[in-house]
């Protein structure tokens, strides 16, 4: 008997350890399945993601900027591809950075619906449910708060665009290394045989160039730098690129972008509900009973009296730091969702976390704009910085004083309605990210375009009004055969001249030189 329960709890021992490595490997597969996911979305969608882009007066405009934000990245399922899109298009002067603020606020309401559509994969047990998907939306309902406070605000003071320009002038930028790719590094050998994307063509397509326009986003050549063996007298060593062609699953294939990006969002969507489930499953089986006491214990606890609030701000540097390492705030948002969802996270602790994740997200593209070359370091950094301090600017106005902390009452309510009405996940998802942004951008399109028409009324005039009148005269006078340069009317007659003239008055000194011109040629036929 004592042999048999040896044995059993020796069977035990080794399921749990094959458990951990299993486990990583399923996490593996569901990050690489997001970025999969994310170059699928850019197939399907990308270019008309760039021709949205194209739009600068509808972007003028703060509130269909902040839609054409949150639709683009909606699109490209990736918050860093449409902030790299902004930054290309601040750095060539298409867009200024008061228009690209609002984007890059839509941007941040985007990218947090890759975590909402997680959280509908643990919709089979009511509790879990409820608790994942409030989960999910404190990061939905801290944007919309944030944006509803500081999109007006910026709109009136500009105080964003003040702070990044007073950032920038008080730092000596210089440019630096490329922005670390620690995730990529692991991730690429995988999603590369897969597909490989050539992102260029969509900030081509964003800045209106025509030739990469039919171009197709799968990349058919890659460049490999190599280093010539021969040295130059003084030294340097010679660089020249090769091309070669690539090796992924669709580098022959003969459909369109949009076929081949349905087929992925198909199977990247398959695999990734797929490894949800085995996740949930794995992190159940392995955090239970005592071990899931210990966590919880571990990251839910407080700090003793009166430290109990650096728990929260630890938090959100450990939510800072992690989406620094995987460089993704939809990764790590992703994959807490499910731990939030067993109970292993509370909701108290997961708003810090989210709040750290965006912040941590800003510091990487922070990276890469300084990273970029001199002539685009200024507007590069600018638009990060933008990026930055309103995700700081939100975390000080919801979170530091716990009566200002609604995004977790909102979520808890938007869980238990989920939880009860199951239905409401899907209406929630689209009114919050399709409808509603649609309607918005719609109406302001239209109220826009009426403050555009009443302001062409104001500086042009119309109808029988004097100065529209003497406009017209000038027009006729400067299209007739007869037409002279100004400086003739000057010598002439100086009542014709266009300096002198106002709207058809002649003034006292032009009078006076007509009247002595008249007498001299009266005088001039009497004799």
């Amino acid at each position: 008997m004592e042999t048999k329960a040896k044995l059993q709890r020796l069977k035990k021992t080794v399921y749990t350890l094959l458990k951990i490595p299993l486990l990583f490997l399923v996490l593996y597969i569901f990050v690489c399945s997001l970025d999969i996911l994310s170059s699928a979305f850019q197939l399907a969608g990308g270019k008309v993601a760039g021709e949205i882009f194209q739009e600068n007066a509808i972007l003028s405009n703060p509130v269909a900027g902040l839609v054409v934000g949150i639709l683009v990245t909606l699109l490209v399922q990736s918050s860093s591809t449409s902030t790299s899109i902004i930054v290309s298009l601040v750095s060539s002067g298409l867009l200024d950075v008061q228009s690209a603020i609002p984007i890059i606020m839509g941007s941040n309401i985007g990218t947090s619906v890759t975590n909402t559509i997680v959280a509908l994969m643990q919709a089979g047990d009511r509790e879990d449910f409820e608790r994942a998907f409030a989960g999910a939306t404190v990061h939905d309902c801290f944007n919309w708060l944030s944006v509803l406070v500081l999109l007006p605000l910026e709109a009136v003071s500009g105080v964003l665009r003040h702070l990044s320009q007073t950032a920038i002038n008080t730092l000596q930028l210089s440019g630096g290394e490329d922005a670390p790719e620690l995730l990529k590094v692991l991730t690429e050998p995988l999603t590369k045989l897969v597909i490989q994307l050539d992102k260029s063509v969509l900030t081509a397509v964003a800045t209106g160039d025509q030739i990469e326009r039919n171009k197709s986003l799968v990349k058919h050549w890659c460049k490999l730098s190599t280093v010539k063996e021969n040295e130059t007298s003084w030294g340097a060593q010679n660089f020249s690129e090769q091309t070669y062609k690539c090796i992924h699953l669709f580098v022959d294939c003969s459909l369109s972008d949009l076929a081949i990006g349905l087929i992925l969002l198909a199977c990247s969507l398959l695999v990734l509900c797929s490894c949800l489930i085995l996740l949930v499953k794995l992190l159940n089986s392995l955090l239970k009973g005592q071990v899931a006491n210990a966590i919880n214990k571990v990251i839910n606890t407080d700090f003793p009296f009166p430290f109990t609030w650096v728990a929260g701000y630890l938090a959100v540097i450990v939510g800072a730091g992690m989406t620094f390492l995987v460089q993704s705030s939809s990764v790590f948002t992703s994959a807490i969702t499910p731990l939030i969802g067993i109970g292993v996270i509370s909701i108290e602790r997961a708003y810090p976390l989210t709040l750290g994740s965006n912040l941590g997200t800003t510091t990487t593209a922070l990276l890469a704009a300084l990273a970029s070359p001199g002539n685009k370091l200024a507007a590069a950094t600018q638009v990060a910085l933008c990026h930055f301090f309103f995700n700081l600017l939100g975390i000080l106005l919801w979170y530091p004083i716990p009566a200002t902390r609604l995004p977790i009452r909102m979520a808890c309510a938007l869980g238990k309605c989920t939880a009860r009405y199951r239905w409401f996940a899907v209406l929630y998802l689209l009114l919050c990210f399709l409808l509603f942004p649609s309607v918005v951008f719609a109406l302001s399109m239209a109220g826009w375009k009426e403050i555009c028409k009443e302001e062409k009324s104001k500086g042009e005039p119309q109808g029988n009004h004097p100065a529209a009148m003497v406009q017209k005269l000038q027009g006729t006078a400067a299209t007739s055969p007869q037409a002279r340069p100004a400086a003739m009317y000057a010598r002439a007659d100086p009542a014709m001249d266009p300096e002198t003239r106002d709207l058809g008055h002649i003034t006292p000194q032009a009078k006076t030189q007509q009247s002595q011109g008249a007498q001299a040629s009266a005088s001039s036929d009497q004799e």
